[in-house]
């Protein structure tokens, strides 16, 4: 039976991060009347891919878990009953320190959730507060091991390098305190200051004081080598895991597989075909209340940047793209269509390739950017 993956997003915090420019937004008073359109939303869809089953589940935000115990029910449920899931699909939830308990931890787990990604983003209270979050280090190891209580046994930790007033000891002591919790996952995200959020307008205004690239980049190195040398997998540019526990539904966006997105903002990508969700929770709900699905636009996805979205996702994988699989989805060696790319890449070092696998080098990893151009229609 064919798969696809299923995605979830609860738009909701109960702050907006400084440096945030997801689709979330502080608005606890529409959660009701979100949760009631979401599972019309999802109940659109129990008929539509009847034939299919859903391989792995991911709740994201926003702060899911920012709901409470009667509505993560409900919702839950709602999914269960509206589409085919796998047995053993991986099921995953995002939460935030400040929004947790072992009574809500107890019912994730008791609805069949089997993993939980907890945002941890820096050690130091002082890049924390920086940061606009809502906890402390002390709150998120309570989160951590209430979660560990629970029987959660596959949490990832997110952290963040390239903060503003970060060094290189301030993240590294970040990564070895997140690793001596012994987590089965580490993410560990580069800095982006984006439009419309409050870094780039503290960047606008002279008051960002970044890192220099050589610095953010020995974050990078130093705590890959580090990570590594505690047991962990470098499996994907931003990823670490415990020896398989990599996140089975990234791994699938990352070699190109269907998903479906649901709820404000959500994207999916099933069939050829790319849609998305109307960004604005108010009028996602006032969508759903009119019995319309919320959908802002879809649009098919040619051949030739289907070819060049499956390499430049491929690519952030440590292994690399699969030639062969590049070869039975398209009908063509990878070298038919981009050869010339490949010959100037591997010329500058920064791709390599074996008999099945192009991936990037060392080098490749800090300019992953400039590759990815090069697959560009």
């Amino acid at each position: 039976m064919k798969e696809f993956s299923l995605y979830i997003h609860i738009p909701f915090c109960v702050k907006k991060c400084n440096y945030c420019d997801f689709n979330s937004y502080a608005a606890p008073e529409l959660i009701p009347s979100y949760v009631e359109a979401l599972q019309q939303e999802i109940s659109f869809y129990n008929n539509r891919y009847v034939s299919r089953q859903v391989k792995t589940i991911y709740i994201g935000g926003g702060t899911p878990t920012l709901l409470n115990e009667k509505d993560l029910k409900s919702l839950i449920k709602c999914i269960r009953q509206n589409f085919k899931i796998k047995s053993g699909a991986e099921f995953t939830i995002e939460a935030n320190p400040g929004t947790l308990n072992l009574e809500k931890l107890l019912l994730l787990k008791d609805l069949g959730v089997s993993r939980l990604s907890l945002g941890l983003q820096a050690f130091q209270e002082k890049l924390l507060k920086l940061m606009g979050r809502i906890h402390s280090a002390k709150e998120f190891e309570e989160s951590f091991r209430t979660a560990r209580q629970a029987g959660f046994d596959n949490i990832n930790v997110d952290v963040i390098f390239g903060l503003p007033e970060q060094t290189v000891s301030d993240f590294m002591e970040t990564i070895e305190y997140v690793a001596g919790l012994s987590p089965e996952h580490i993410s560990c995200y580069s800095l982006t200051v984006e439009e419309g959020t409050v870094f780039h307008k503290w960047q606008k205004q002279g008051l960002l004081k970044l890192p220099v690239e050589d610095e953010e980049r020995a974050m990078y190195h130093k705590a890959a080598e580090y990570l590594k040398r505690r047991g962990f997998v470098h499996y994907e540019i931003s990823n670490f895991a415990k020896p398989g526990r990599m996140c089975r539904h990234n791994v699938a966006c990352w070699e190109y597989e269907d998903y479906l997105g649901l709820g404000a903002g959500a994207h999916s990508f099933m069939d050829g075909f790319r849609f998305y969700n109307h960004l604005s929770p108010q009028e996602y709900i006032i969508c759903l209340a009119q019995k319309k699905l919320p959908s802002a636009e879809t649009e098919h996805i040619n051949v030739r940047d289907q070819q060049a979205e499956f390499c430049f996702l491929g690519l952030r994988l440590i292994d690399g793209l699969d030639k062969e699989a590049f070869k039975e989805r398209f009908g063509k060696d990878i070298h038919q269509i981009y050869g010339a790319a490949i010959e100037k890449l591997s010329a500058s070092g920064l791709i390599e390739e074996n008999d099945r696998h192009l991936k990037l080098t060392s080098r490749g990893l800090d300019l992953a950017n400039e590759v990815f151009i090069e697959f560009l229609p």
